[in-house]
């Protein structure tokens, strides 16, 4: 094991040079101040994965406001919002740290907020860790890098599984967010989770109850944007973390009878997730909003869902269920605003494609599609040809034959009508102008009427806009 550690010591170090080098240079700041610091947690881990990223974690026996005063000297920038926990960050050039007093901690049953206490020596600091492999440390101001690993950290990293340093009853009753954290490095990495780690998520799956809900959103939100989001949200909703924290998805796994056959709808709405990830190039790389629309766009299904004599079963107006339901469910969990109402009008749109048969739309059906998309439209394309899971193969070539023909038919449009910036033909001043009112409702509604007319029967001009919008303000003003 010696030869493994010096082995592994060696390629954190080379990692380390060729991908932060500026670690060193703090190193040497901390040593000059008569103080250890030590490289630890995750970027060691991913150190010696080979995918060392620009944010680092260091631990230090200097307390708080002694790392503040180095980090004044040696960071461009520097912040101490953690200083309450012992944490004081900084940045210099494209390297972020964060520096860390030795800690032990003491956690109330009822909060997930420790009582910081701060220790004398490293290896109580990585005993407080969540994982093995995250309590493996690279001490830097010793005469020698040192490579530290008391909990065999190595070992389970070879063997990509997920162990707790302690007992993990212990560890999730201290912080009970490291079950969702376990999912989520399970989803990261693509690690195993030993079993006494999985049997104590299942036993303590309650305790995730005292977490924030932003924090709860933030290791969701990890999850769902990890390489493969299906192993951490299986994992929820097996240990039966999902019921406490997004309970529609487990919802989703319908019981599916010998008389009503349809489709698996959890599976569905993995295999969809997983379908539009594999389109995000379009979106400019991975996307959070079309990720929880893929996810989340059936969740209207088990309210709607009704049997059909003689067999079968619909979900009629699930899109419109699955909307509120999106909307409720992602403010409950504080989504910001604007990702809230880009997936809820997402799910409300999904099935508009469907809803024009096999390819017969019109110019005007075209632009109000277009018009509802807004700028979600690529979304929108991703999402409905994401949501084609059938495994007839003649159907899902149609489907993906009709719906190039769509998107073909909106390129022209596009070209011809400038349909991202659809507009009326006549302003509100014009109206007012050409009607002899003043500002009022009976502007919007002409507003209304016009903008209506411009997607039915696209430009027009002024002249003729004028004409229908004179006949259409006669024919209201008689009844």
């Amino acid at each position: 094991m010696t030869s493994a550690l010096d082995a592994a010591g060696e390629l954190a170090i080379r990692s380390l040079i060729e991908r932060a080098p500026l670690a060193s240079s703090l190193a040497q700041a901390f040593k000059a101040k008569g103080y250890t610091l030590a490289l630890v947690g995750g970027p060691v881990r991913d150190a010696l994965l080979g995918r060392l990223g620009n944010d680092l974690d260091f631990t230090t026996n200097a307390l708080p406001q002694e790392t503040k005063k180095i980090l004044n000297d040696w960071a461009e920038n520097v912040w101490d919002t953690g200083i309450a926990f012992g944490t004081v960050a900084g940045k210099r050039g494209d390297t972020t740290v964060e520096v860390t007093t030795y800690r032990t901690e003491k956690y109330d049953a009822e909060s997930r907020k420790p009582e910081v206490e701060y220790g004398t020596e490293i290896l109580g600091d990585l005993s407080r860790r969540d994982f093995t492999v995250n309590a493996m440390a690279l001490e830097l101001t010793g005469a020698q890098p040192e490579f530290i690993d008391p909990f065999n950290g190595l070992a389970d990293l070879s063997k990509k599984i997920l162990r707790t340093p302690g007992l993990p009853a212990d560890s999730f009753n201290d912080d009970p967010l490291r079950m969702m954290r376990t999912a989520r490095f399970a989803s990261q990495l693509g690690f195993e989770i030993s079993p006494d780690v999985l049997t104590s998520m299942c036993n303590l799956v309650q305790r995730i109850t005292i977490i924030s809900a932003e924090r709860i959103r933030d290791e969701f939100t990890k999850i769902v944007m990890s390489p493969n989001p299906r192993t951490g949200i299986t994992i929820l909703v097996d240990t039966g973390l999902a019921e406490l924290v997004i309970p529609e998805i487990p919802k989703l796994r319908l019981e599916v009878d010998e008389h009503h056959h349809h489709k698996d709808v959890y599976e569905h709405s993995i295999t969809v997730l997983e379908q539009a990830i594999m389109q995000e190039e379009r979106l400019g790389g991975a996307n959070l909003v079309i990720r929880l629309a893929a996810l989340l766009h059936d969740i209207g299904k088990p309210k709607t869902r009704n049997f059909i004599e003689g067999g079968g079963v619909s979900f009629h107006h699930h899109e419109v269920v699955g909307a509120r339901l999106v909307k409720k469910r992602l403010q409950e969990l504080r989504f910001d605003g604007d990702t809230i109402e880009a997936v809820v009008l997402l799910t409300a749109l999904h099935l508009r494609f469907h809803g024009y048969g096999d390819g017969e739309w019109s110019d005007s059906a075209v632009r109000r599609y277009v018009r509802d998309a807004g700028e979600l439209l690529i979304h929108l394309h991703v999402l409905t040809r994401a949501d084609c899971t059938t495994r007839n193969k003649a159907k899902a070539t149609r489907l993906s034959e009709v719906y190039d023909s769509l998107e073909a038919r909106i390129d022209v449009l596009m070209e011809q009508e400038e349909l991202s910036k659809i507009r009326p033909d006549l302003d509100g001043a014009q109206v007012m102008q050409i009607l002899d009112i003043k500002p009022s409702r009976d502007v919007g509604a002409a507003m209304h009427f016009l903008l209506e007319l411009r997607l039915d029967q696209g430009p027009l001009g002024v002249e003729k806009t004028t004409e229908e919008l004179l006949a259409w303000w006669k024919n209201r003003t008689t009844k």
